[in-house]
């Protein structure tokens, strides 16, 4: 994945009902290492990743931590795709998102999307967003719904079928 643009960063933390979007710090790290070290997280991501991390992980334009009462419980990612993708992906806005497994089944996910995909057409006006997630990742695929993405292709690749999801640009219409 490649930057966004020209975007200004970080932005000023992004707030919802229950949850702050912003920039990681330092105290973040164990939650990253919990985050890439989970067989849950990485159920539908090629099984879980062990790397070294630095004393501030993951800082870069379109990475937002998802805090709740002021405890990380997940990441928002969002980067351009490289144009040697796939046709449906190249070039364009592609949000990724983890959250810990304690923190699943309470809408923290379509809360933090929705935000971050609010930002993302504040940022870069007109910009449709794809998601690509596995299709028997049930859960990912009922939040792409949720969040307005229909399908724009299904691939194989990682030993399983790939879907991809394209949401025009504009804001959520409606919130739950």
């Amino acid at each position: 994945m490649t930057e966004l643009g020209p975007v200004a960063w970080p932005p000023e933390p992004i707030r919802t009902a229950r949850l702050v979007l912003r920039e990681s710090d330092s105290r973040d790290r164990p939650v990253f290492v919990e985050l890439l070290a989970s067989e849950e997280v990485h159920t539908y991501l090629g099984g879980p990743q062990q790397r070294e991390l630095p004393a501030v992980p993951e800082r870069w334009p379109g990475s937002f931590v998802v805090e709740r009462d002021g405890a990380m419980i997940g990441q928002i990612m969002i980067r351009r795709a490289p144009q040697d993708r796939r046709p449906a992906i190249a070039g364009k806005v592609d949000i990724g998102y983890l959250f810990l497994p304690r923190a699943w089944g309470f809408g923290y996910a379509a809360e933090a999307c929705a935000a971050a995909l609010d930002w993302v057409e504040h940022v870069l006006p007109g910009e449709p967003v794809v998601l690509i997630t596995q299709s028997a990742n049930v859960a990912s695929m009922r939040l792409a719904a949720k969040l307005g993405f229909v399908e724009v292709e299904r691939f194989h690749a990682w030993d399983a079928e790939q879907w991809v999801g394209q949401r025009s640009a504009g804001p959520l219409m409606s919130e739950e």
